[in-house]
């Protein structure tokens, strides 16, 4: 399911714990809404309200620490391309064919991760499939170094390309979930659970619901926000390509 339609779900759920709570309170005999349950149900929502808090925020500060990781990984990368095509060029003319090949590889790869319709979806095995960088490494090593410079310029740029190649690896296995689904559901049960207190002991009015609707409101949009930062390369929020387009612009030149 994308992050809206979870989002929306977890929206109908939240709000519809405080519908029922209002329900309820027709149904329930009128001791069970004395002062005193009043007081024990607040306790134990106040506990509950805590742990969630505290989940939420876990939530929230977890995902965007992830995301935060995946765009320096892209930044690095596209940093690995253009320090490479560099190393290429400080050998000599004979690296032409691998920086054209360096090249192809990159735009391939752009077009994998950040697909040019918005409609595409991102599948974390087609990136795993195509050219990685190895053609470029065959290249790299079928060069017979007549310098030192040379021979440093090889060897920097076979080490190079490992790290590009320990790359495209890490984006392939970043491209699947990392959140634990039972974490939420529980999450959102919660929710449901606190909201259907207020429900069960707040005025009916205009003003209630409505702040009921803007609040429940809000906590969906945080779960829909985890769910956008936990898929870094598609949706709404996502990591920009715009380190990788420089790139390409450097890659090739003198």
């Amino acid at each position: 399911m994308t992050s809206v339609v979870v989002s929306v779900l977890a929206f109908v759920c939240i709000f519809g714990g405080a519908v029922l709570g209002m329900r309820l309170r027709d149904i329930l005999p009128e001791h069970h809404l004395s002062s005193d349950s009043k007081d024990v149900i607040k306790v134990a929502m106040a506990m509950i309200g805590t742990l969630a808090a505290l989940v939420l925020g876990l939530l929230v500060s977890t995902a965007k620490n992830t995301f935060d990781s995946k765009e320096a990984d892209v930044v690095e990368g596209a940093a690995r391309l253009v320090l490479l095509d560099r190393t290429l060029a400080a050998y000599g003319t004979e690296t032409k064919e691998a920086r054209d090949m360096l090249r192809q590889i990159a735009v391939v790869r752009l077009k994998q991760i950040w697909p040019e319709s918005s409609d595409d979806v991102i599948v974390s095995a087609q990136i795993g499939k195509g050219t990685g960088i190895e053609p470029v490494q065959r290249k790299i090593l079928d060069l017979s170094p007549q310098t030192d410079a040379q021979h440093w310029a090889k060897s920097a740029a076979l080490q190079i390309t490992g790290d590009i190649a320990a790359a495209r690896w890490l984006i392939f296995e970043q491209t699947s979930s990392l959140l634990q689904w039972p974490f939420l559901v529980i999450l959102i049960f919660w929710l449901v659970v606190i909201f259907g207190s207020f429900g069960l002991f707040a005025p009916r009015n205009a003003s209630v619901i409505a702040a009921l609707f803007v609040a429940a409101l809000s906590l969906a949009g945080s779960i829909y926000l985890v769910l956008e930062l936990d898929q870094p390369y598609d949706g709404l929020i996502k990591v920009s390509a715009d380190p990788l387009l420089m790139a390409l612009g450097r890659l090739g030149g003198p």
